[in-house]
């Protein structure tokens, strides 16, 4: 059954946390009296659905369904998540509490987006304390997976941990906070390096543009993928962190930082850090810079996917996730109908994979093909097991004819047919669409090799068996059209 969220309030976060949930396949229903709710949502939405979809190498649920509501009663309906993310005022967000415990299930989690406030704070005088926890995420909700998941004393560990099952099944990293404090934990280390780079603007020390290229050209690009900790323990060579501490903590005494004093927030001071942010960054509109900002994160994301490292490691947990969920077969015991094109790849198109055109670039037309030859190969046998004792395939020609575009966040399935299977020979024509629209076609002769002597050989007998069961069901079936053909110019 599908599940069903509730978002009250739509801004920049509560856009961010519809699009997590929608296109993780939950229905989710808004609640905003701000008339440009729908159009704001729409436009985070957008982004959305050109980047998240590319992070994963499994194919997403299908979208769940969007609705907006005047009344919290209709919003909060069967609600199993509510998530709060209305302005920072503590007085609002009681009466947005009283308002939903009025109307949503007893069993509902109400999450609060808060940047700021504890737990225990948002649940006074709630008439369930219990049912409402901090879970602050980090914009942009969609793509970066970190919510900090701070609990009171008043929410029991069984909602706690239900909490955290629901936030992990639609990719979140949520992080367990052990002790209630202002600002949680990240937002303590951002209030820091925020008041320390304010004095250095204000001191003219350096430009805002020369702040964010010391963190970005520098230490960020490290903590991006180990955090603050692994980094200085990498900084402490062969010795680790007793070295690192040893060499750098009498650093701690001197007077480097003014953690401790804040600058006034003067006229003034707004209007240096205003146009210096102008000079920056001015010439990019909103949406501009926040689909920048989606292709870098994703890039960076893609990358700790392939080491497995940090937020890429939470990335792969959902794609086996998601994985369990879709109609790949394993085997040809599997396949319901040998006669018919199997489905060997179903995913998204990631940013990174199109070109200065806009379009999915010609080199992943053959990556997406690969793949789905490397499904097909497992499907009849030829998987990593055989492959490590001493056989595989070898492709030896390719023809791909690109018929339609593809653009970032398509979701596109590739079904494979067996032309040819005997012997050493396998012939394959794959067929790449989005929805029912033809978008490319790839054929490709491979020959199955001895990995010992690299030569042409016999593939084992059950792969044989294998190929020859496809070969049998799919007799009397038409060469698809295009399988065959040579390049040609227009007619």
């Amino acid at each position: 059954m599908t599940q069903r969220a509730a978002i009250i309030g739509g801004g920049v976060i509560g856009g961010g946390w519809a699009a997590r949930f929608l296109l993780n396949g939950w229905d989710v229903r808004v609640f905003d009296p701000d008339p440009e709710a729908e159009r704001k949502i729409g436009e985070v939405l957008e982004n959305a659905r050109r980047s998240l979809p590319g992070l994963s190498d499994a194919p997403l649920p299908p979208e769940g369904r969007l609705s907006f509501h005047d009344d919290l009663a209709d919003a909060v309906a069967d609600a199993a998540w509510i998530q709060e993310s209305v302005p920072e005022r503590l007085d609002l967000k009681h009466k947005v509490f009283s308002a939903l415990q009025e109307v949503c299930n007893a069993d509902a989690v109400i999450g609060s987006s808060t940047s700021g406030f504890k737990p225990s704070e948002l649940q006074e005088g709630a008439a369930r304390p219990g049912q409402i926890v901090v879970t602050h995420p980090f914009n942009p909700v969609y793509l970066l997976p970190l919510i900090e998941l701070v609990p009171s004393p008043a929410n029991d560990a069984g909602f706690v941990e239900k909490a955290r099952d629901l936030l992990t099944s639609v990719g979140c990293f949520p992080l367990l906070v052990r002790k209630e404090i202002d600002a949680h934990i990240a937002d303590r280390f951002l209030e820091a390096v925020w008041r320390e780079a304010l004095w250095l603007v204000k001191d003219g020390i350096a430009t805002t543009e020369e702040i964010d290229e010391a963190i970005r050209m520098g230490f960020g690009l490290r903590w991006a993928q180990m955090g603050l900790f692994e980094t200085y323990r990498v900084a402490g060579g062969e010795a680790g962190m007793r070295h690192f501490m040893a060499q750098f903590g009498p650093a701690l005494k001197w007077p480097w930082t003014k953690l401790m004093d804040v600058p006034e927030f003067t006229d003034e001071l707004v209007d240096l850090i205003a146009s210096q942010s102008d000079a920056q960054s001015g010439q990019h509109g909103i949406r501009e810079l926040e689909r920048i900002r989606d292709n870098n994160l994703v890039g960076i994301l893609r990358a700790l996917k392939h080491e497995n490292w940090g937020a890429g490691a939470v990335l792969n947990a959902q794609d086996g996730r998601l994985k369990q969920g879709t109609d790949l077969v394993r085997t040809v015991d599997e396949i319901a109908d040998l006669s018919q094109p199997v489905l060997t790849l179903a995913r998204a198109v990631p940013l990174d994979w199109t070109d200065y055109n806009g379009h999915m670039t010609e080199s992943r037309y053959l990556d997406a093909f690969a793949q789905s030859t490397d499904r097909f190969m497992q499907l009849i046998g030829c998987d990593s097991d055989y492959i490590a004792s001493g056989g595989s395939y070898f492709t030896a020609e390719s023809h791909i004819r690109h018929i339609d575009e593809v653009h970032a966040g398509a979701r596109i399935a590739v079904r494979t047919q067996m032309l040819l299977g005997q012997g050493k020979k396998l012939h394959l024509f794959h067929e790449m669409y989005e929805g029912e629209r033809l978008l490319a076609t790839g054929e490709h002769f491979l020959l199955h090799v001895s990995l010992e002597t690299r030569r042409p050989s016999a593939p084992s007998a059950a792969i044989e068996a294998a190929m020859a069961r496809i070969t049998a069901a799919r007799a009397g079936q038409p060469v698809p059209e295009g399988a065959g053909r040579a390049i040609r110019g227009p007619s």
